[in-house]
This record gives C-alpha cells, sequence and structure tokens, in this order.
C-alpha cells in the first residue's frame, strides 16, 4: 500500500466542500445515532418491572430482554462492520438505522413476551450494523489532526455515558408516560438522525469488493453467541451448571477455530494484523476491561440508589449525570489536548488508575451514606478515568488501518465494549450474590441485616472493579506503543492505494 499526500485545499476525495463545511453537524448525527445504540443497553432495565407486569411473564424469563439484544449485538458486530467495508459505510448507516427504528416500533407495540424478546433481538442486529458504521464514519469525516481529536473525545464520551443517560431516560419515560416509550423514543432518534445522515453525510461506496468470509462468520458469530450466552447464564444459574460450561467452552474452542481460519483464508473478516498490532491490541483490550469495569458503576450503583438510600427511578438518573460531566470533559480534553503530545499509552494507563480511584471511593458507601460526601466525588473521578480511556483507546483502534478494514475495525472496539460489559455484568453479579450469602452466615435474617448484607455486596463488586481497572492500566503500560499516534502531515490527508 502507498500513500499519497493531497493538498487539503483541495476537495477531499469522496467529499463534496459543504459536507466538509458540516462536519460538525455529521458529528452530531453519528453522536446522535451511538447515543441510540448505547441507551438501548440500559434503557429498558429500568422499565422491565412494568413491562412484566404488562406482559405477564415470569423473573425467569425477564432478563431475556436485556439478553436478547446483547446476544444479537455482541455476536454479529463483526459481521456488520465488514458489510459496511463491503457495501459502504452511509449505506450501512441508514439500512442500520431503519432498521432499528422499525424493531424499536416492534418492541414498543409488543402483545407478548416473546414478540418483545423478538423485537430487541432485531434491535441488537441492527445495531450491529449501525454502530461499526458510525465510528468508521467518523473517521473519515475528521482527517486533519486537531479536529479528529475533538470528534473522537465527544464521540467516546457519548459510548461511555450513554448507559446512564439512558437510565435517566428511561426512569422519565417510565414514571410519566409507559414503558412502550423506552422503546418508541428511538422513532423520535432515528428519524432525525436519519435525516441528518441524508443531507450531511458522504456517499463513500466502497472501492474494495472482497468475498465475505463466510466460515469465518458463522465461526465468530456462533463463538460470540457462546461466551455471552455462557456469562448470562452464568448469572442465573451459576458458574457449575452444565449448560454455562458448554456454551463457555464451545465459545473458547470457535475462537479458535475463528483465529485459525483467519490465518487461512484469501479474505479473512478480522485480519489479524488489525489486532496483532501492539496499541491497537492495547485499546481493544482496553475497551474490553473498561466496559466490564463499568458496569459495576451502572448495575450496583444503581441496586444501591434504589433499594437502600430509597431513589426514585428518576432520581436515580440524575444522579450518575456527574459522572457523565465528568466523564465527557475528560474525554474531549484527553484527545485534544493531552493525546496529541502525550501519546495513547500514559493517557489510557492513567484513565485506569483514576478509574481504579474512582471505585475504591465508593467501597466507603453505607446504610447511612449521603450523596454528596460518598457517592458525588467517586461517580465524578470514575467518569474522568473512563473518558480518559474511552476516547483515545477508540481513536487508537482505528488509527492506521486500511480503509477497506476501517468498518471491521470500528465493529471490534464495539465488541470489546459489549462482549466485556456482558462479562462484567456476570461475574461481578456472581460475586455480589456469594458476598451476600457469606455475609449473613452467622446472622439473623432481619431486615436491618439483610440491608447490611446488600451493601456489603455492592462494596465487594466496586473492590471488584477497581481491580479490573488496575489490570487495565497494566496492559495499557505494557501493550501500548510509547510515543503519539501516527498521522497524515499537517494540511494534507491520507488516500490509500
Amino acid at each position: 500500500m502507498t500513500t499519497t499526500t493531497v493538498d487539503r485545499t483541495a476537495t477531499p476525495p469522496g467529499r463534496t466542500g459543504n459536507h466538509h463545511r458540516l462536519r460538525w453537524f455529521s458529528l452530531g448525527v453519528l453522536g446522535l445515532a451511538q447515543l441510540m445504540v448505547v441507551l438501548d443497553a440500559t434503557i429498558v432495565n429500568i422499565a422491565l418491572p412494568a413491562a412484566q407486569h404488562s406482559l405477564a411473564f415470569s423473573d425467569g424469563d425477564r432478563q431475556w430482554v436485556v439478553t436478547a439484544y446483547a446476544l444479537a449485538f455482541g455476536s454479529l458486530l463483526l459481521l456488520g462492520g465488514r458489510l459496511s467495508d463491503l457495501f459502504g459505510r452511509r449505506t450501512t448507516f441508514m439500512i442500520g438505522l431503519v432498521g432499528f427504528a422499525v424493531m424499536s416500533a416492534v418492541g414498543g407495540a409488543a402483545g407478548s413476551f416473546g414478540m418483545l424478546v423478538a423485537a430487541r433481538a432485531g434491535q441488537g442486529a441492527f445495531a450491529a450494523l449501525l454502530a461499526p458504521s458510525a465510528l468508521s464514519l467518523l473517521a473519515v469525516t475528521f482527517t486533519r489532526a486537531d479536529e479528529r481529536a475533538k470528534a473522537f473525545g465527544i464521540f467516546g464520551a457519548i459510548a461511555g455515558g450513554g448507559g446512564a443517560l439512558g437510565l435517566l431516560l428511561g426512569g422519565m419515560l417510565t414514571e410519566w408516560a409507559s414503558w412502550r416509550w423506552c422503546l418508541y423514543v428511538n422513532l423520535a432518534f432515528a428519524l432525525l438522525t436519519l435525516i441528518g445522515a441524508y443531507f450531511l453525510l458522504d456517499r463513500t461506496p466502497s472501492e474494495h469488493r472482497p468475498r465475505l468470509d463466510i466460515p469465518g462468520t458463522l465461526a465468530v458469530s456462533a463463538a460470540l453467541f457462546s461466551v455471552v450466552y455462557g456469562f448470562s447464564h452464568a448469572e442465573s444459574s451459576g458458574w457449575g451448571n452444565g449448560v454455562t460450561v458448554a456454551f463457555l467452552a464451545a465459545g473458547v474452542v470457535l475462537l479458535g477455530v475463528f483465529a485459525w481460519l483467519q490465518r487461512r483464508v484469501e479474505h479473512p473478516l478480522l485480519p489479524l494484523r488489525i489486532i496483532l498490532d501492539r496499541t491497537r491490541g492495547g485499546a481493544y483490550l482496553s475497551v474490553f476491561l473498561t466496559g466490564s469495569g463499568m458496569f459495576a458503576v451502572f448495575l450496583f450503583l444503581t441496586f444501591y440508589l434504589q433499594t437502600v438510600l430509597g431513589y426514585t427511578p428518576i432520581v436515580t438518573g440524575l444522579a450518575f449525570l456527574p459522572m457523565v460531566a465528568g466523564m465527557m470533559v475528560a474525554a474531549t480534553s484527553s484527545t485534544a489536548v493531552f493525546l496529541p503530545r502525550i501519546g495513547p499509552r500514559v493517557l489510557m494507563t492513567a484513565g485506569m488508575v483514576v478509574a481504579a480511584l474512582g471505585m475504591l471511593m465508593l467501597t466507603r458507601i453505607g446504610l447511612d451514606s449521603t450523596y454528596a460526601v460518598h457517592i458525588l466525588p467517586g461517580l465524578v473521578v470514575t467518569g474522568a478515568g473512563m473518558g480518559m480511556v474511552f476516547a483515545p483507546s477508540m481513536q487508537s483502534a482505528i488509527t492506521g488501518v486500511r480503509p477497506e478494514d476501517s468498518g471491521v475495525a470500528s465493529a471490534t472496539v464495539n465488541t470489546m465494549q459489549q462482549v466485556g460489559g456482558s462479562i462484567g455484568t456476570a461475574l461481578l453479579s456472581t460475586i455480589a450474590a456469594t458476598a451476600m450469602s457469606d455475609f449473613m452466615v452467622g446472622r439473623a435474617p432481619t431486615p436491618h441485616t439483610a440491608a447490611l448484607a446488600a451493601v456489603h455486596s455492592y462494596t465487594t463488586t466496586f473492590w471488584w472493579a477497581a481491580g479490573i481497572f488496575a489490570v487495565g492500566a497494566v496492559v495499557a503500560a505494557v501493550l501500548v506503543r510509547p510515543g503519539l499516534l501516527p498521522d497524515a502531515p499537517e494540511g494534507a490527508v491520507a488516500v490509500a492505494h
């Protein structure tokens, strides 16, 4: 591959001057799409009790409303990324938008549990097409180093903080309207995004049309499905359950088969050169570990605020907003100010350490804790740490990839976050349940003791989450190369041939 330096005073290939001038509006379109995808990972959680009452499904079935989305999203992301490489990012982005909106409408109108679960799986499938297209479109829309840094900072903050906003929006819609509006709201998001995409996003037909790696697609989709399902099943049935063990074992074997296939097929789904680069590999692992630890904040602190402190769903969502603010400030400043000066390794390592400190601060909570003293500082610090990791990791993960690989490289980022979140949720939920049962040994089962046991389970997960972030700091420090990310010369854009 050769690289040609093109004068930026001319209109870049595949872009009109008007589109270039409106690139920041394009960022709003892409950010709104990413927000919609991330919101749906948490917005339905708040609505689950109301949906369960309306559709009359059991407690055991309730998890499938969340798991169906995660399974389809996580297992199909790499395929979605490769399809965007093959058929054009704008095309797959708009198809993903329309499909996501249709599935949201079906879910909102669901008259049965089966219809709701099917719609959630459909949402996940179209999100797997939408999310990698959005990230790769961001990369080709912003080519100047300073602007790209700001754009990735904003996008990374949305990716990290969207889950917390989902809790707030879900609480508002459930309390003020109906649980169905937690799904119907996507129609408004999708319509605005679709209009913006039609007028603002460049038409970027793919110049490379290699054949789709069918064996690799089947292997990795089945592997990711098995891993996500195995961890989800462990959360409800335990690690020693036969189904749990079978799916986790199958996932490991299929991942091995996938890696073997990628070394031998002519047009691999995920070329190993993408993940074997030290900086990109370190970025992918950092996103994976941050996703694992992040859900400890969202899940268990939500339980604590509602069940121990008695917060309503809306107040719980509002309580997370300072964390989102800290994340956005850290993400935008880290990529715009620090990343061009010190590179990703120092920034990502420091972010992991800061996030770990934030989690340690949250271990101080108790039955009589106050929000301002015991919760707010830890939330802000944790959010700042995650912002320092997410945005630089996203930019590092797709920097330097070939144009024909940008979609699948973007999809790998989303895959790592999604699978990391699924694994983290299952692992930490099991740890919380064990900590609670251990605490109750030898104690009388009174309401006060039960409350103490619940708090103990939450603080235990925060200690473990701090450990996950500490491991992430070591991974970033060891794997990511020192120095700055490669970039085109100032005033030029690199065009691959």
